[in-house]
């Protein structure tokens, strides 16, 4: 064999030697984004980690002919598990399983993981570091929250300086979306619905977004960070937009205020206190602004004050870019691992009917001739009489702060209560 030649041999395989291998579990909606993004960034990508990053299989039970994923398309994982070369996985699958078990697995074998599966997350997050940290390895979960917003790593890096003492944020799309257009347009809810679901912003079983569920592991997801242990999303109070109205949104313009569901942690006398429902803001807010599909996170800390985080909360090339970004990190700290502070301990919540607020509500008006507004000032001590163009024969006003227990208590002495919504100006 001629030197040359040697040459040759020895610069190819020192090109495979340098090259990082990538795989992606499920080629939907983001595992073909994060295909896409390592595909087309490339070169920016090689620049920053330092050497290439290959996708090397793609895991997904269907077939794409036409597609080139079909030439490095697998159907059985252990195909990817028992493969050295392998050292990241993309987990773009959702759900609980077989994710979960696959993204063990992975992590057992020392192979770094990176999810946008907010679901697996928020049940199994702390789980899974822990096995990532004791076999060297990382498991990364940036596109679990916001979409493409960085959060997750400014919780759990630049921010850890500060005691975040609250967290409040527009954390879906899709009931954002939804919200936008009910108040801009004056459309009902199930009108908008079905715009939503017709462009794609909204599956055709939307239960998990309108009934504030997605919210919720999401706001879950971001308290553990922040309290530094298990916070279980079954333990925070949700509530979803299905009962919103359009008349709601008159009397919301008649106070100059929009309507958001958020999510919301704070942290009072070292406890945080947690919960998903919509609320009345006013202008002020840096979150009255945030329209349509996109996502607003404020947080508070200690030092730094008030911090927001805006951008797309959902979409393939904006979650996607999340999770390469993560993918990128791992590629960064291959056989190291970051921490990330959150242990399997369970963090104990403040119970929800401690949790104060004001709140807006509309009744049936009883007329004059009642004793209703002197009921009403009874129970709710000196509340803000509000009115709305073309709704007559209603009662609506805000109360002044009280607990959730103290607001429940009082509102039993009312009957043809139409709406509730808190205020949180």
């Amino acid at each position: 064999m001629t030197i040359c030649r040697k040459t040759q041999l020895y610069a190819e395989n020192k090109k495979e030697e340098i090259m990082v291998n990538v795989a992606v579990l499920g080629y939907g909606t983001v595992g073909s984004g994060v295909v896409e993004v390592l595909n087309t960034n490339k070169e920016i990508i090689k620049q920053k980690v330092g050497e290439e990053l290959k996708v090397k299989y793609v895991l997904d039970l269907r077939e794409f002919e036409g597609d080139p994923v079909q030439e490095i398309l697998v159907h059985d994982y252990d195909v990817i598990l028992k493969d050295k070369d392998v050292k990241i996985i993309a987990e773009a699958m959702g759900g609980e399983e077989p994710a979960y078990t696959f993204t063990k697995n992975a992590l057992l074998a020392g192979k770094s993981v990176c999810t946008s599966n907010k679901e697996l997350v928020a049940k199994h997050g702390a789980e899974l570091i822990e096995i990532a940290k004791k076999n060297n390895a990382n498991y990364f979960f940036e596109a679990s929250v916001g979409g493409g917003i960085p959060i997750i790593r400014p919780l759990n890096q630049c921010l850890t300086g500060d005691e975040i003492t609250e967290i409040c944020g527009i954390l879906n799309g899709t009931t954002n979306y939804i919200l936008t257009k009910m108040s801009e347009k004056g459309y009902a809810f199930e009108d908008v619905l079905k715009d939503a679901q017709d462009k794609g912003y909204a599956e055709r079983n939307p239960e998990a977004d309108v009934e504030g569920y997605d919210a919720c592991r999401k706001i879950a997801i971001l308290t553990s960070l922040v309290s530094g242990a298990q916070v279980d999303f079954e333990d925070i109070h949700t509530e979803g937009i299905t009962k919103i109205t359009e008349a709601d949104f008159k009397y919301a313009k008649a106070l100059k205020a929009s309507i958001k569901l958020l999510g919301i942690s704070r942290k009072i006398d070292g406890k945080f206190y947690s919960m998903v429902a919509p609320f009345m803001i006013k202008e002020n807010n840096p979150l009255y602004s945030v329209r349509g599909v996109f996502n607003g996170i404020l947080v508070h800390g200690n030092m730094v004050e008030d911090v927001m985080f805006y951008g797309q909360g959902a979409g393939k090339l904006a979650t996607a870019s999340a999770v390469v970004a993560d993918v990128v990190d791992a590629a960064r700290n291959l056989g190291k691992n970051i921490p990330v502070e959150w242990k399997q301990t369970k963090s104990e919540l403040g119970r929800f009917e401690d949790c104060k607020s004001k709140f807006f509500v509309r009744m049936k008006d009883k007329g004059l001739d009642s004793d209703q507004m002197d009921t009403v000032n009874e129970a709710f001590g000196d509340v803000l009489y509000v009115r709305a163009e073309e709704i007559k024969d209603e009662l609506a006003f805000v109360t002044g702060e009280m607990t959730e227990e103290e607001f429940a208590e009082q509102l039993k002495k009312f009957d043809d209560v139409y709406s509730v919504i808190r205020v949180n100006f």
